[in-house]
């Protein structure tokens, strides 16, 4: 493997006992942070847990191009007296939109009757159309030819107006942006020919419509990169299909990134001696997450994980394979769920035996720490496994440890006192 840890930072630097504190673990880290400024000056911040909201800067951005397509002086012109009296005629609270949106209301040409009008053909009761043009004002600003060609779309992968109507009320933005409606035709229609089932094309429209924006030969190049890929580390014909629709259906915005991007990071895995079979194995368990990394992190926190556990190579290759959160979370994060659980009197050695309760952030720790100590288990005399998995696994765990400390024990020599 290519993790090296440098002869003058050896165990003076590196060594992690039971009684690490947090100082130390600083150390490490920064320890790792200079090692690796020779290598590269590439970083970024790799927690998956924050991968799906990532694009809302994005979503913000969108809104603000629209914004500034149409005005960008809000001080000099006045609210559209025609969009305010139709806003009220609708019992849009404009109060909410000036507070949200007031670029909306001086835009000179609205069609707030006519969107209205439009939705209301949908379905929409005076409740829900007052609803969406409050959480999305800008729907104002649409023609009806536009609104009425995203509305044919859209019913490509709904059931009925009904479900679409809904679809509207949830994620009103979604549906508004109707810029790239060639691009989320032919999208459609790609995915459709892929095997995605109409419900998970809604999922992506609603949760990630992001990928409907790229040009569809940009999503065909990433599909073909992760098939070809698949294939080349051993994966069969006959499961290509399969392990494509359930990545795609698991993490979407894989299609955000590029190929190469994609082809980086499988090469770093199979550098640092991940065989084939084991980088399909971690491609499975990250759910596409480890395309919205990059070397060079993965790099660090694969050092850093080595030097707190004391570990070579392989054993580093076991820990990565038993909890992937090890490859996927930054130097940061790792470095705060140490120090959580070292605070909590649980030692190095126990969290090596049970790597995946890094999974779990220190709040979660701590709560589950508190509720199994008030039933007597001590999580520091053992090993780490209940505090482990989803909050339904351990309402799981934490009931048979109940059930277990109330059961009577049964003693077969007792007297039995039988009544006259």
């Amino acid at each position: 493997m290519l993790l090296v840890i440098p002869s003058n930072q050896s165990e003076q630097s590196y060594s992690v006992s039971t009684g690490l504190t947090s100082t130390m673990l600083r150390g490490v880290a920064h320890g790792a942070k200079d090692t690796f400024t020779l290598l590269s000056t590439r970083s970024q911040c790799c927690n998956p847990g924050l991968i799906f909201s990532s694009v809302r800067p994005e979503a913000a951005s969108r809104s603000f191009l629209i914004h500034s397509s149409y005005t960008t002086d809000t001080k000099s012109r006045e609210e559209n007296k025609k969009t305010i009296e139709s806003l009220y005629s609708l019992s849009v609270d404009i109060k909410k939109i000036r507070r949200l949106k007031e670029w909306v209301l001086l835009q000179d040409v609205a069609y707030v009757k006519e969107i209205a009008g439009i939705l209301q053909e949908m379905g929409a009761d005076e409740t829900a159309v007052a609803n969406i043009l409050e959480r999305c004002p800008e729907a104002i600003l649409r023609t009806p030819e536009e609104i009425n060609s995203q509305r044919a779309l859209w019913q490509l992968v709904c059931q009925n107006e009904k479900q679409l109507i809904k679809l509207i009320e949830q994620f009103p933005e979604s549906f508004f942006t109707t810029k790239h409606h060639q691009n989320q035709k032919a999208n459609i229609t790609f995915f459709q020919e892929l095997g995605l089932k109409n419900n998970i094309i809604t999922r992506f429209l609603t949760s990630a419509p992001h990928i409907f924006y790229n040009p569809v030969e940009k999503n065909k190049n990433v599909i073909e990169t992760l098939q070809r890929n698949y294939l080349n580390l051993g994966g069969s014909e006959a499961n290509m299909k399969i392990w494509i629709l359930k990545l795609l259906s698991q993490n979407p915005f894989i299609l955000l990134k590029n190929s190469t991007t994609i082809q980086e990071n499988l090469e770093f895995l199979q550098k640092n001696d991940f065989t084939d079979h084991e980088v399909l194995q971690l491609l499975s368990k990250l759910k596409g997450f480890i395309f919205q990394l990059n070397s060079t992190t993965m790099q660090k926190s694969m050092l850093f994980s080595k030097s707190v556990f004391n570990c070579s190579d392989q054993e580093l290759k076991e820990l990565v394979l038993k909890c992937p959160a090890l490859l996927y979370y930054s130097v940061p994060v790792l470095e705060e769920r140490l120090e959580g659980l070292l605070k909590e009197g649980i030692s190095i050695a126990q969290i090596r035996e049970t790597p995946m309760v890094l999974e779990l952030t220190t709040q979660i720790v701590q709560y589950r720490i508190k509720k199994l100590s008030a039933l007597g288990y001590d999580v520091k005399s053992g090993n780490l496994e209940s505090l482990n998995g989803t909050k339904k696994d351990f309402e799981v765990t934490y009931g048979k440890i109940q059930s277990k400390k109330e059961r009577p024990i049964f003693n077969p020599v007792a007297p039995i006192h039988i009544e006259d």
